[in-house]
């Protein structure tokens, strides 16, 4: 059996290096990908039991069935693997439909300025009501400089942004209720989440908090919007560049916040567009 198992991978091992290596990774990208889509979710159990039956079946069908001319075997196997793929497309239904939803959700088929566009709905929906609550408040919205060793500070959740999140999350009381949250896109990346606050002596107005303070000194470092809401007043201030604009206007919250989501995901994407057109070839302009 041992001898069977050695010529196998010794067969494998005449194929190019290069080749091997990179089916390898696109199987292992795949897998992960797979695995990480559906973890927690009912099919993952399933999941494993699939691959786990179709890898030994797969080795046997290799090692013993070809090597001894077990040719019902070997019909019987390929009948089997008909079998599991019908299973499996109704068991991971649920699954499926969710990788496709979320697929046809992606830039390229025009779905992301939708989504960043009900995200800035739920944001002013969730700091209004914050706001006439007087509960206080700190959204951090990540632009072009990632906010990674910041994010690392806090509770990573990577859920959609909705406003009842964001108001269940500030309800004081809650264990993610103190510090600020962050996004990037349409997701919740993180929340609970210690920002650097800035300087007693850089702050013109020395009675702000350490909300208001946080929200200067991460601006101060980065190109990141953030909108604080005053527990004390239930003001709504907008946070860029370093600058604070206190007593900030619904309208002029979205405008700032279309702009710097909405608007700036699109110009980034025409430019991307504009890149590959510009890589093109003459043959390939000529061909297409």
């Amino acid at each position: 059996m041992w001898d069977l198992i050695l010529n196998y991978f010794i067969r494998i091992g005449q194929y190019p290096r290069a080749v091997v290596t990179v089916e390898l990774l696109l199987i292992g990208l795949i897998v992960y990908w797979v695995v990480n889509f559906i973890e927690g979710t009912r099919g993952e159990r399933l999941f494993r039991g699939v691959i786990f039956v179709l890898f030994a079946g797969t080795l046997t069908l290799n090692l013993v069935v070809r090597r001894y001319q077990f040719d019902r075997l070997e019909f019987l196997y390929k009948g089997f693997l008909i079998a599991i793929l019908i299973i499996a497309v109704a068991a991971f239904q649920p699954e499926i439909r969710r990788a496709l939803i979320r697929i046809g959700q992606t830039k390229w088929l025009g779905g992301a300025s939708h989504q960043l566009s009900r995200t800035v709905e739920e944001i002013i929906a969730a700091v209004t009501s914050l706001s006439k609550s007087r509960i206080g408040a700190i959204i951090v919205i990540e632009q072009q400089v990632g906010l990674r060793e910041f994010i690392e500070s806090g509770v990573r959740l990577d859920s959609k942004v909705t406003a009842d999140l964001l108001k269940t999350i500030f309800y004081p009381g809650t264990p993610l209720h103190d510090m600020a949250v962050v996004i990037q896109g349409d997701r919740l990346i993180a929340a609970r989440v210690q920002l650097p606050l800035a300087e007693l002596g850089a702050v013109e107005d020395g009675n702000l908090g350490s909300r208001h303070r946080a929200a200067i000194g991460i601006t101060a470092g980065t190109d990141a919007t953030v909108i604080v809401v005053s527990e004390e007043t239930g003001i709504i201030s907008l946070a860029l560049n370093g600058t604070l604009t206190r007593g900030i206007p619904e309208e002029q919250l979205r405008k700032h916040l279309t702009a710097g989501l909405v608007e700036k995901a699109a110009i980034v994407q025409t430019l991307k567009d504009q890149e590959n057109q510009l890589a093109e070839t003459p043959d390939e302009k000529e061909n297409s």
